[in-house]
């Protein structure tokens, strides 16, 4: 068990120097105990003067440099993250309640992205403009020509993350604004933020990037967005309400600045009508929903919250789902046998809670631990909740299980009749980041990827041959996309390079075909 220490004071970093609010501010606890372990206060702060910084001294300084300068800066970042990864481990735990699974999530995650961007991004020389294809004629006179080129944006990327990754939240979309040329205005959620705060301070300290390209503001966000200008870009990541309010606000709409969004959504797993009980596939789908429901207590984004299974197989899934669910320890993550830690902090537990009471409305529990104790954890202190498993016998008839996320360790399985009702069934959840599909059928698995493509940022198909070395339903990986179309935010993130896009103004040049092919020199094309 934890011991209760005098409360850490985490600082901003705006304005090139370290700033502590006025007032106390925001409390950040120990899920495990309930114990404060940290304030965090931007009372005060003058978050204007923080933001022109950024855009003044920070954005010049960094496009001096090309992008491979730029993604070299990324690689010696990985480097100094990875020298204090116990460090992180233990603030994970501390003020998330991470298992050593849940932070290797978020820390090394973080460290991957980062070393992924070094190494991508070395491939694009010296070069600060993108090209989009060549030159073409535009005119009679074959001189007259057009291009498209990408330029950095001048203003400042601010980055808007939620609380389960403090850690990969920041950095991978850092990773990509950096290697673009933009300057990175973070601002973490206030409940986990230390963890953000304390990695800054390790690049900071070590003195790798320009001045003014990285700052961090933890706290309330009072004022910040009356604050955005004409070429700043926002990159938030939440839930869809917050998302809706950033994209309404009036200086957003006003200076007409960029918004990309990543919301939650109501992911699903889906089982193939030819999977048989007792089938290497049915294993697979079983151990891939356990783990998605456990793994960072089910609070990830792209978590599986709808368990999508043939009507007559129903019943055997709930059941080896009842049955791996019940070997799941939940308790203090100092404690090795622990295999799920609590959940942020008890606002959230109460959610959750709040949540499953809704589902209960429309939904039957199959597991629910009906005396629940935690493992060498105060039940009433912690913010712990057991893994909840619902079944619905009508998928027609539940309309909250498409509509309703519960943010936590919570799933469904919902019943199909054939093919085309499973696919329908798994677009009600009206845009989604993930879908996995678990087949032993190649044409079932080719037509889940085109029905369910508009609905979905990401199809994992899985067949045996790759049941037991696909990275998860849950993760997500630096060179694919990261987004999902409708209530998961309409956004794109990551994808490689391409992600550079975002932080880039795509612009049409016209001229001789001189002076285009000398532009076109000074600029690089993506690979494709």
């Amino acid at each position: 068990m934890s011991s209760q220490t005098e409360p850490l004071i985490v600082q901003s970093y705006l304005g090139g120097k370290w700033q502590t609010g006025s007032d106390r501010g925001a409390a950040l606890v120990n899920p495990t105990d309930g114990f404060t372990i940290a304030f965090a206060s931007s009372k005060g702060l003058d978050l204007g003067a923080a933001l022109d910084y950024s855009r003044r001294v920070g954005g010049p300084e960094l496009r001096k440099l090309g992008y491979a300068q730029r993604a070299a800066l990324l690689g010696k970042i990985a480097d100094v993250l990875a020298a204090k990864r116990e460090q992180w481990f233990e603030i994970a735990r501390k003020n998330s309640g991470n298992t050593k699974a849940d932070a290797g999530m978020d820390v090394d995650g973080s460290i991957g992205t980062l070393k992924y961007f070094a190494k991508v991004g070395a491939a694009l020389g010296d070069s600060n403009a993108l090209a989009d294809g060549a030159p073409a004629r535009l005119a009679r006179d074959p001189n007259f020509q057009g291009l498209h080129i990408g330029v950095p944006m001048s203003g400042v990327a601010v980055h808007i993350n939620a609380f389960n990754f403090p850690g990969w939240g920041l950095w991978e979309k850092a990773a990509v604004t950096l290697l673009s040329g933009m300057p990175v205005f973070a601002k973490p959620a206030t409940s986990t933020c230390w963890l953000a705060k304390e990695m800054v301070a390790a690049v900071v300290e070590a003195g790798i990037l320009p001045e003014g390209s990285l700052s961090i503001l933890c706290g309330s966000p009072n004022e910040m967005l009356d604050h955005l200008q004409f070429g700043d870009v926002v990159a938030f990541t939440g839930s869809a309400g917050t998302g809706q309010k950033i994209r309404q606000h009036p200086r957003v709409q006003q200076q007409g600045v960029r918004v990309n969004i990543e919301a939650d959504s109501l992911n699903a797993a889906l089982l193939g009508p030819d999977v048989s009980d007792g089938s290497a596939s049915s294993h697979f789908f079983v151990r891939e929903v356990v783990r998605e429901m456990t793994l960072k207590a089910g609070q990830k984004c792209t978590a599986i919250r709808r368990v999508l299974v043939p009507a007559d197989r129903a019943a055997g899934v709930a059941s080896a789902l009842v049955a791996a669910l019940s070997e799941v320890r939940v308790g203090n993550p100092e404690n090795e046998a622990v295999g799920m830690g609590p959940v942020v902090n008890g606002q959230q537990r109460k959610s959750i809670e709040n949540g499953i009471k809704s589902l209960s409305k429309e939904a039957s529990i199959r597991y629910r631990p009906a005396k629940f104790t935690p493992v060498d954890a105060d039940p009433e202190a912690g913010a712990f909740v057991p893994p909840t498993l619902f079944e619905v016998a009508n998928a027609s008839q539940s309309s909250l299980v498409n509509d309703l996320e519960v943010f936590g360790p919570v799933a469904t399985v919902v019943p199909y009749r054939d093919k085309d009702d499973s696919f329908a069934i798994a677009q009600r959840g009206g845009g989604s980041l993930a879908v996995s599909v678990f087949s032993e059928d190649t044409n079932y698995l080719a037509d889940a990827a085109t029905a369910l493509g508009s609905s979905h940022g990401r199809v994992l198909l899985v067949d045996p041959s790759i049941g037991d070395s696909h990275t998860g339903h849950g993760i997500v990986l630096p060179s694919l996309l990261h987004g999902g179309p409708g209530r998961a935010g309409g956004g794109e993130e990551l994808g490689g390079l391409h992600g550079m896009w975002l932080y880039h103004q795509r612009v049409a040049v016209q001229g001789s075909g001189t002076t285009l092919t000398a532009i076109a020199s000074r600029a690089v094309e993506i690979p494709k």
